[in-house]
């Protein structure tokens, strides 16, 4: 049998193929052109993160569940959502909800030190040998509650919230440093926008910077309103 004389396409060709087309066909035409941020997202290779079964559609641009009510973030929203915390090579990073560890790794290409934050004993476990199997040496991986943060690591320069939330804890923004960014999906009064806080001395700001549609975050769901039915009432 003749042979080709083409060499088969590696495996890692075929990764880094897609993720190339990931960011010119999903994240670049969604105003996503910070050179640094599509660096360090074409560097890691997103079907590392996601379970066998998914890995022939890691880079659609939808949100994949990696885990019961887990998500990997669409990759447009999370590419938007990282430019416009304007992580700085300086910068200490708190990443909430880390999963299985996709978002830490890019977030380790940016700043200088990533703290993952994970409340599940498998993706924690699944996370830190991903991280260590990429030589992301200045990323760490805790346990911890979601709501809670990281308190003892902070205070943080940016904290981003991987998933929508209905509420912004305070404790999350309170381990702020001063000038520090925490950017998140913010679910509120029917509206679903990537948010971004900023701190400057003792206040707080927020403003709405696109629309952005993701699974609530567990955890960061806020407890229904108590209301009289017309039964309640009689």
């Amino acid at each position: 049998m003749r042979q080709s004389a083409f060499p088969a396409a590696s495996q890692g060709d075929i990764s880094k193929a897609a993720r190339l087309a990931m960011i010119a066909g999903q994240i670049r035409p969604n105003r996503v052109s910070d050179d640094q941020v599509l660096a360090a997202i074409e560097a890691i290779p997103r079907e590392s993160f996601v379970p066998k079964a998914l890995r022939g559609v890691a880079y659609v641009d939808e949100d994949l569940e990696i885990a019961d009510g887990r998500y990997l973030m669409e990759p447009m929203i999370f590419a938007r959502m990282i430019m416009e915390a304007e992580i700085r090579p300086d910068d200490v990073v708190l990443d909430v909800g880390a999963a299985t560890g996709y978002s830490t790794a890019v977030l380790s290409k940016l700043a200088e030190t990533v703290v993952a934050l994970e409340e599940q004993d498998d993706l924690l476990t699944r996370a830190g040998a991903k991280l260590a199997e990429l030589g992301c040496d200045n990323a760490v991986v805790i346990k911890g509650d979601l709501t809670a943060g990281a308190p003892e690591q902070g205070p943080f320069d940016v904290i981003v919230l991987n998933g929508a939330v209905e509420y912004i804890p305070e404790a999350l923004i309170g381990q702020l440093a001063d000038g520090g960014r925490l950017v998140c999906v913010h679910v509120h009064d029917g509206l679903s926008r990537a948010h971004v806080m900023v701190k400057s001395g003792d206040a707080v700001g927020g403003r709405d910077v696109f629309d952005a549609f993701t699974p609530v975050l567990p955890g960061f769901s806020k407890a229904p309103a108590f209301s009289f039915s017309s039964d309640e009432i009689g």
